[in-house]
């Protein structure tokens, strides 16, 4: 037997005994489950990060050393029919679902070495590696196959993504594209103008680049602010990018804005120009933009009914302090912590049977069609549709001391004080965890996939429910005690 001691940083301390043979991933769950600080990375006195794959042997750990235990964040991200989990740093990524959506990644895994940060179309996966280059994997056509560009990919600072394809910004301003061509896969035709790329902002089907001298490249869908000739001569001084599903709306440097795309989808802001002075953010989602001016108040345009037109209630849009969305409407947090919404009226877009309740409201999270606000007093108002998690009767005694709440496609899960779960919404996209009740105690962070939710524990362990729509599909890769398993080593 081995005796090891592991501390974390406040100083508290313990010794473990393990074979020899063991894993160092095996000391790692035995100090998860003594010290209840949820997921935890072994260092040694030299500062190295030790991989839970290796055995106590082969990392060459002897009788009493001293390790330190660092708590880290878990994080997932998800395609339309997968999910990945992953650490910063570590050497492997656990994923589950359809494998056409990227839900088997052993073919990738002896590459994934350092893993920096994850993203994600709606059909692949895109890993940045210490090295700076990039493993995909996931449906091939989307974004799932990088091999075209491999070469290319080196020193990648960041990914961006459309919903099949992505698009890497390197160290040197330059950038490299693959996936469907349709939707930014493919920028052959204006490489030679992606030099001093500083951000790419992305829609479902065109990426935007800012360039170090504020200008604007964009390339992709034509229809979806691909094509951006016709503001060409606008964009100079841009400050900031934002999208929603089809257009972007550019703010300069003097606080105007500049839009393109989808002229029925917030990519024509001509009706509203004349009041886009002094703007200080712009939201977006869905098919239509809310800009919040200098004085707190808000100009909305694109399609009227998904929060285009809020001619409804612009008088009481003032000292708006914050504005959230979903697909079809919007909601604003103003400076007295009560809410204003407009948009599609079943979607969230009319607050009218809470308006009495949102007092002191302190956030506000959304699925496609409903709302959730949390309160000063950690209680929690919903509205919208039902079916997305607009209706919270059925748990409201539950949602007290309320800490954070979280949303995937059409159902919350909050999380409370005492390190239980909450959930609501969409029965098979999470809404209804009871088979997993007994198991969300502890509870240290929850996360949402698409239609599912995962909870990670104070003992490092973790908890998935609902993701059936495609853990159910024969092609799925692995089944819930397949993903503790793998999590347990990562």
């Amino acid at each position: 037997m081995l005796q090891l001691n592991v501390a974390l940083p406040s100083g508290r301390s313990e010794k473990f005994s393990l074979l020899q043979s063991s894993k160092v991933g095996d000391l790692k769950l035995l100090a998860q489950k003594s010290f209840q600080c949820g997921f935890l990375r072994l260092v040694t006195a030299n500062n190295d990060m030790l991989d839970p794959a290796k055995s106590l042997q082969a990392a060459g750990l002897q009788e009493e050393d001293h390790l330190t235990a660092i708590a880290i964040p878990v994080k997932v991200v998800a395609t339309d029919g997968a999910a990945a989990l992953w650490c910063c740093g570590g050497n492997q990524v656990v994923t589950w679902g359809h494998p056409d959506f990227g839900g088997h990644s052993s073919t990738v895994k002896e590459e994934l070495i350092g893993v920096q940060q994850v993203h994600e179309t709606y059909y692949a996966f895109a890993a940045i590696l210490a090295d700076g280059s990039v493993v995909t994997w996931g449906g091939r056509r989307f974004g799932g196959d990088s091999s075209a560009v491999k070469d290319q990919l080196k020193g990648v600072q960041q990914v961006h993504a459309t919903a099949r394809a992505f698009a890497a910004i390197l160290a040197d301003g330059s950038v490299v594209t693959w996936g469907d061509r349709d939707s930014g896969g493919d920028s052959s035709g204006v490489k030679d103008q992606l030099k001093g790329v500083q951000q790419v902002h992305a829609n479902y089907h065109a990426f935007a680049a800012i360039l170090a001298d504020g200008s604007v490249v964009t390339w992709g869908g034509r229809d979806s602010g691909g094509d951006s000739s016709g503001v060409k001569d606008q964009l100079k001084g841009v400050q900031q990018v934002h999208s929603n599903g089809r257009a972007f709306a550019a703010i300069l440097a003097d606080g105007s804005v500049v839009t393109w795309g989808d002229r029925h989808a917030g990519g024509d802001s001509s009706g509203v120009r004349d009041q886009l002075i002094g703007v200080q953010q712009v939201h977006g989602r869905g098919k239509a933009f809310a800009a919040i001016l200098a004085d707190g108040s808000v100009v909305t345009w694109g399609r009227q009914n998904f929060g285009g037109d809020s001619s409804r209630v612009k008088d009481q849009l003032k000292g708006v302090q914050q504005v959230h969305s979903n697909y079809r409407a919007y909601a604003a947090i103003l400076a007295d912590g009560s809410v204003v919404t407009w948009g599609d009226r079943d979607s969230g877009g009319d607050s009218s049977g809470v308006k009495a309740q949102l007092i002191g409201v302190q956030q506000v999270h959304a699925t496609n069609r409903a709302f959730a606000a949390i309160l000063a007093d950690g209680s929690v108002v919903t509205w919208g549709e039902q079916d997305s998690g607009g209706d919270s009767s059925g748990v409201k005694d539950h949602l007290k001391g309320v800490q954070q709440v979280h949303a995937n496609y059409n159902a919350f899960a909050a999380l409370l004080a005492d390190g239980s779960v909450v959930t609501w919404g969409g029965q098979n996209s999470g809404g209804d965890s009871s088979g997993v009740k007994e198991q969300l105690k502890g509870v240290q962070q929850v996360e949402g996939t698409k239609k599912g939710f995962v909870a990670i524990l104070a003992d490092g362990s973790v908890v998935t429910w609902d993701e059936s729509w495609f853990l159910s599909d024969s092609c799925a890769s692995m089944d819930r005690s397949g993903i503790a398993a793998q999590v347990a080593y990562l």
